[in-house]
C-alpha cells in the first residue's frame, strides 16, 4: 500500500480549511468586526479558548480525512471493490457533471442521519459533544469534531465509492464546495437575504442561521446542505424562520 499520497491529500484538505476559514474569520471577526457585530447572528463573539479548540480539533479531522481515501484508493486490496475511476470519457461527460448533484443529495441524506444518530443520548458526549462546545460557533469550527465523529463524517467518501462510480475530480471539486458551505454554515452571519427562509425554493436549503440554531439549541435543524430531511421529519425548528428574518433585520 502507498501512503505517500497521503501528505499531499492532508496538505490539500488543510490548506482549504485554513484558507476558506481563515478568510471568513479574518474578515467578519478582525478587519470588519465593528462594522458588521451588529449583524452577528449571536451577539456576543467566541472567546480566544474557543477559536484554539476549533483549530486543534479541525487539525485532527484533517489528518483522519486524509487518511480514509488512501486507504480505500490506494489500497490495492480494497480499491477493486470500489467505482472509483480514473478516465473521464469512461461513464461520459453527462454523468461526470451529473454525478455532482447526486453526490449532494447522497452527502446530505447521510449527514443527516448520521448526525441525528450522533444525538442519541448513549453516544452523544462520545461523538458530537466536541462539536457542540461550540454553543456560538466561528469559521474555526467548520471541522471542529471529535475524532470518531471524523471518522463517521469521512464515511461518506466510503459510501460514494461504493454505490456509484466516481473519478478522482468528484471528490477534489465536490468537498473543495463542501468546506466552502460548511464555513457558511458556522459563519456566525446569514448572508442570504431576508425573504430567503421562506421562498419556495430558499426554504429547502440550509442557512448559516438555521445550523447556528442547532448550535444554541442542540436540537432540531440537523441537515447540511438542504433542509428536506428536517422538514419530512419535523425536526425543523418551528421559529427558524421568524428567527431568520429577525436575524436580517438588524
Amino acid at each position: 500500500m502507498d501512503w505517500s499520497p497521503y501528505f499531499f491529500i492532508a496538505q490539500l484538505i488543510g490548506t482549504r480549511y485554513f484558507v476558506f476559514a481563515g478568510i471568513a474569520f479574518l474578515l467578519a471577526y478582525v478587519l470588519f468586526r465593528k462594522k458588521v457585530q451588529g449583524k452577528k447572528i449571536q451577539a456576543k463573539f467566541p472567546q480566544q479558548k474557543d477559536y484554539l479548540r476549533e483549530i486543534s480539533y479541525s487539525v485532527i479531522t484533517i489528518l483522519i480525512f486524509a487518511a480514509v481515501p488512501v486507504l480505500i484508493i490506494y489500497n490495492d486490496s480494497i480499491r477493486p471493490f470500489t467505482q472509483y475511476y480514473t478516465d473521464i470519457n469512461k461513464h461520459g461527460q453527462l454523468y461526470f457533471y451529473s454525478a455532482f448533484i447526486i453526490m449532494l443529495f447522497v452527502h446530505d441524506t447521510y449527514f443527516y442521519w448520521t448526525h441525528r444518530l450522533m444525538h442519541h443520548p448513549a453516544i452523544f458526549k462520545y461523538f458530537h459533544l466536541v462539536h457542540h462546545k461550540s454553543t456560538n460557533p466561528s469559521p474555526w469550527a467548520a471541522y471542529a469534531f471529535h475524532p470518531l465523529e471524523a471518522i463517521v463524517e469521512a464515511g461518506v467518501v466510503v459510501v460514494f465509492l461504493l454505490i456509484m462510480p466516481i473519478h478522482k475530480l468528484h471528490l477534489g471539486l465536490f468537498f473543495l464546495f463542501m468546506i466552502i458551505y460548511n464555513v457558511y454554515g458556522h459563519l456566525g452571519y446569514e448572508l442570504y437575504p431576508k425573504w430567503f427562509s421562506r421562498h419556495y425554493i430558499g426554504k429547502w436549503i440550509n442557512t448559516s442561521v438555521n445550523h447556528n440554531q442547532h448550535h444554541q439549541y442542540f436540537k432540531g435543524n440537523y441537515g447540511l446542505y438542504f433542509l428536506f430531511w428536517d422538514r419530512i421529519m419535523g425536526t425543523i425548528r418551528p421559529d427558524y424562520e421568524t428567527f431568520f428574518e429577525d436575524v436580517k433585520s438588524k
